[in-house]
């Protein structure tokens, strides 16, 4: 390849070259998933081929690695979450999950290929000189559980002397070839809550007698969401819903205990640190005229994913150069919990979306077992993170 040749033909040319091998290792990824904090075929895979590349890797004490590559003070780090979710693949393909009741039905394996693919063209870019910094790569265990991989990375140092970072989510409802991009607010805190309530128990033709648990417990089913609407700023979008109730096993008998377990999803920072403390205070007193006894587990989750400025507009550049003018896309805010807003907590970085879905091919959903990805996704989305990288570290 000519030495004046643009640094983005460079990327496109390695990138292309192992096209075929990047592919072959989705697919390998795709049919042996390995759940949060299991990684440990995936974490071997991915290590031999960065160390083959050139890269310093260090594995982690648990699963997952980090690998660096370049000198320097500048330090620019990009994120691919290894997981996958404990969900039964509904595909018939011939790289369908080998591993019963577990697949990549988030897409993980295409962020981690993507990113093998970015690590494959900085390599080059590095060899050629035109890496002026240090590269830092975090392939990250365990992004699908709460308190996640991301609080453990930075827990090991990951994130010291990083000055901005960089990731991707395939987006199943954006056409391959199309990044979605959003300044702001990306994603919401996601928490969990649990409401156990204990109370006097008894026969459905004498309530005055018990706690009506069961009533109560409908309370704050119904209650919470709506007074939390009202006691919080509106434009924070906070969002309470009832995944999971239990109580009782018989029409005519009222139990003494009872339990409802949901989550909390906020679209601002501020609103998320408040939430947890009123949702505390109200549920005692929602349930106190009944006679009966809440305990509340909460547990915070993630909080939001916010796209710096800065690094939102090196995103938009390195997309522009791999795909043209046409190829950005405003992506919507997503009520979806990410633990990426933990890095983004601490440095300044930015989360596109990558599009998946085949042009006029049908439209899945994450999480779902018949999630299917155009794999043209994979050779874009690892163009368009090298891109990003060498663009922050040419930013003064």
């Amino acid at each position: 390849m000519p030495a004046d040749e643009p640094t983005s033909s460079l990327l496109a040319g390695v990138v292309e070259k192992h096209d075929a091998e990047l592919v072959g290792l989705r697919r390998d990824l795709h049919a042996h998933p390995e759940l949060s904090w299991d990684e440990v075929r995936t974490t071997r895979l991915v290590a031999r081929r960065l160390e083959e590349a050139g890269w310093r890797v260090t594995r982690l004490p648990r699963t997952g690695l980090v690998a660096e590559l370049g000198a320097g003070a500048r330090v620019v780090a990009l994120r691919a979450d290894i997981d996958a979710l404990p969900v039964q693949d509904a595909t018939d393909d011939p790289w369908s999950s080998t591993v019963a009741g577990v697949a990549h039905a988030c897409g993980h394996d295409v962020h981690t290929t993507a990113l093998v693919g970015a690590a494959l063209a900085l390599a080059e870019a590095d060899a050629r000189g035109l890496l002026d910094g240090r590269v830092r790569l975090f392939f990250q265990p365990a992004e699908e559980v709460m308190p996640g991989g991301a609080v453990y990375l930075m827990g090991l140092g990951a994130l010291d002397d990083v000055e901005r970072i960089f990731a991707l989510h395939c987006d199943p409802g954006v056409d391959v070839g199309q990044v979605g991009l959003r300044l702001g607010p990306l994603t919401s805190a996601a928490d969990r809550v649990e409401v156990r309530l204990e109370g006097r128990g008894g026969h459905t033709s004498r309530p005055h007698l018990t706690g009506d648990l069961t009533f109560a417990l409908a309370k704050v089913i119904t209650e919470l969401p709506a007074v939390l609407s009202r006691r919080m700023d509106p434009r924070a979008g906070v969002s309470v819903v009832w995944g999971s109730v239990n109580a009782g096993s018989a029409p005519n008998v009222i139990p003494d205990q009872g339990l409802v377990a949901g989550t909390v999803r906020i679209l601002d920072a501020v609103a998320w640190a408040d939430c947890e403390k009123l949702v505390r205070e109200l549920v005692p007193e929602l349930v106190s005229p009944y006679g009966v006894t809440a305990h509340v587990d909460y547990q915070r989750g993630v909080p939001p994913v916010v796209n710096e400025p800065v690094s939102n507009r090196i995103l938009a550049r390195a997309v522009l150069d791999v795909l043209g003018e046409r190829g950005q896309v405003v992506a919507p805010q997503s009520l979806g919990g990410e633990d990426f807003g933990w890095y983004l907590d601490q440095v300044p970085g930015a989360m596109m979306r990558l599009g998946t879905r085949t042009p006029d091919g049908p439209t899945y959903d994450l999480h779902q077992g018949n999630l299917r990805i155009d794999e043209r996704a994979i050779g874009i989305g690892a163009r368009v993170l090298a891109g990003a990288v060498l663009g922050a570290l040419a930013e003064d």
